[in-house]
């Protein structure tokens, strides 16, 4: 595997990265690992799929602006040959909202390079939050238990 600078070498150094993504006064933060990733990155979750390394940046951009606070912990990370898959917790509080906990999983694939090439997150985005919505997340539960458990 051929490396530079802004090459990922092994699970120690993505944790690092990735737990800086996030400053101080809570805002979300990407420039510091924007780097490490391929331009042609691939990056999927819940609602939306997006292609390239400019569209991936609008996409961070958008949530910094959406965002009063955003958090993430890694909970647990496993990484093998080229890929790494974590478990998170991402703690974010929207403008005029009650804060909300969403709980994930992202698989990230790394090219030769050492650089992400594709990003697929998982998690129950409506699921999360409507639970912190007083008097509709038992409801959405109740409902969600009658059709699909």
């Amino acid at each position: 595997m051929e490396h530079d600078q802004f090459a990922i070498r092994d699970l120690d150094q993505f944790i690092a990265l990735w737990s800086r993504t996030y400053n101080t006064e809570g805002k979300p933060d990407w420039s510091h690992i924007l780097p490490y990733y391929a331009e042609d990155i691939i990056f999927r979750d819940t609602i939306q799929e997006l292609r390239g390394i400019d569209t991936f940046r609008a996409m961070t951009e958008r949530l910094t602006r959406r965002s009063s606070e955003l958090e993430m912990k890694i909970v647990n990370a496993v990484m093998r040959d080229n890929l790494i898959f974590m478990e998170w917790e991402m703690t974010i509080l929207f403008a005029k909202t009650r804060r909300s906990v969403v709980y994930g999983a992202s698989r990230l694939k790394l090219d030769a390079q050492g650089k992400i090439c594709e990003q697929r997150d998982y998690y129950d985005l409506w699921g999360d939050i409507m639970d912190n919505v007083p008097g509709i997340g038992k409801l959405y539960r109740r409902f969600m238990r009658k059709v699909f458990g």
